[in-house]
């Protein structure tokens, strides 16, 4: 039974497209920017921070994850990596990418269509060559597209991180680290498959030493017999007296026949012994590379298994993060409304205050204003009495006039209609009775 815990699995069935990796100056340049973050004032921050403070920090963190984004997506392509599979592209992005590569598809079966129509005198004048040469064109066309479609979602997903807020640039940095894990895991594969092939290799070259060494013995054994022979017959040569006899010369080319023999021999032990050097060379290189490899292979686990596992924290340790700053920013807003919430209440009570002031110097008012009333009603009943008086006075002397002038006492009349009741009928009695009244007539002036 598996253990999932493994953190050091390496074992895949995934076949990987293998990258070309250019080591250039790009992790130095990294290593770099990193180093310049060491500020000897964060201390006095911390211990000085307020809320608006926090602000800044914040927008401190998003320039920093906003210029490591940007070097990493820059690093992708000196190393080769696949833009598309090392950033999180959102819908757009990814449609400039997906439309590139159906284009291009789409375009590879319709030139393998036109191409298959077979090549005879009716489709060629149906516009077969023509449809061949058009699909080609296409091709071309939608090759040049998709070349270019990384490096335009590449573009887009430069400007949209730009005002990015720090929850987005946080998930890119943990999409990115995903397929970071999925890389290293990739490379180790390769580096293991490399190591099996150097395996199978030093087995090879350790066989191949074997046999240069058994066949450089044997050719040893030949040249020992061969220098045997050649020694009797150069002996043989000069034992013949006559050197110009045929014995001699068959002499002379035994000797001949048999030096030959030994120079070829020489010359296959000199190359089954060059083989074998060659061979234990390898086989000692080989085992070096497999050491090496194997090392890198081990740190490579080494950190994949970190960033994995510190990658699954790293997103909860983001997520605190991310809550962090909303609660910032909604304890300043609750600080806000509590600002305007008193602001109000102050106002509210300055209004209410005024209210109550207000009123109670109406109320004041119209008690003073009391005595003025009712010394103006004074004044009025005083003009009415006076009025009165005048009124009074001026029928006394109307009355003292008719009684002189026509001899009629005016005072019982006038006496009379001022006792008089105002509430008594007006038709009970003074007219004789068997009277008639007399009729309205309009020349009559008291009408």
């Amino acid at each position: 039974m598996s253990d999932d815990f493994d953190l050091l699995e390496t074992n895949s069935n995934e076949k990987t497209e293998k990258v070309d990796v250019n080591w250039g100056k790009a992790i130095d340049q990294m290593k770099s920017k990193l180093a310049q973050e060491d500020d000897p004032e964060s201390r006095q921050k911390i211990l000085n921070a307020t809320l608006d403070n926090v602000v800044d920090m914040a927008e401190k963190d998003r320039s920093t994850l906003l210029d490591a984004i940007k070097d990493l997506t820059d690093y992708q392509d000196e190393v080769g990596i696949m833009f598309e599979g090392f950033s999180a592209l959102n819908a757009a992005e990814q449609k400039i990418i997906d439309n590139a590569i159906k284009r291009l598809e789409r375009a590879k079966v319709e030139l393998e269509d036109a191409k298959n129509t077979p090549d005879t005198w009716w489709n060629n004048l149906w516009g077969r060559k023509s449809k061949i040469k058009k699909a080609e064109d296409e091709l071309a066309a939608a090759q040049k597209e998709r070349d270019a479609s990384d490096n335009k979602a590449k573009a887009m997903f430069q400007q949209r991180i730009e005002s990015a807020d720090v929850q987005t640039l946080l998930n890119e940095l943990s999409f990115k680290s995903q397929a970071a894990i999925k890389r290293l895991k990739d490379r180790e594969l390769e580096i293991k498959e490399v190591e099996e092939s150097l395996k199978t290799a030093i087995v090879e070259a350790s066989n191949n030493h074997t046999k240069a060494l058994e066949k450089k013995k044997q050719v040893e054994t030949q040249l020992e017999e061969q220098y045997a022979l050649l020694k009797q017959a150069r002996q043989a040569l000069e034992e013949v007296a006559d050197k110009q006899s045929t014995e001699y010369s068959e002499a002379l080319e035994k000797v001949t026949q048999l030096e030959q023999k030994v120079e070829e021999l020489e010359g296959l032990k000199n190359a089954y012994t060059t083989l074998a050097a060659s061979k234990d060379s390898f086989v000692h290189k080989h085992n070096l590379t497999i050491k090496v490899l194997t090392s890198l292979r081990s740190n490579l686990q080494t950190h994949r298994a970190k960033l994995k596992s510190d990658t699954d924290e790293r997103l909860k340790y983001y997520d605190g993060y991310v809550v962090a700053l909303k609660a910032r920013t909604d304890q300043e807003f609750a600080a806000i409304l509590e600002h305007l919430g008193v602001k109000t209440d102050e106002h509210i009570g300055e209004t209410l205050a005024a209210m109550h002031t207000a009123s109670a110097k109406a109320r004041q008012e119209m008690m003073d204003n009391i005595p003025v009333h009712e010394k103006v009603m004074q004044g009025v009943y005083g003009s009415y009495a006076e009025a009165l008086k005048e009124i009074r006075t001026k029928d006394s002397e109307i009355q003292k006039n008719f009684a002189d002038r026509y001899g009629i006492d005016m005072k019982e009349i006038f006496d009379e209609y001022y006792n008089a009741d105002p509430n008594a009928p007006s038709d009970g009695g003074g007219e004789p009775e068997g009277d008639a009244k007399p009729e309205s007539n309009d020349d009559d002036l008291l009408s």
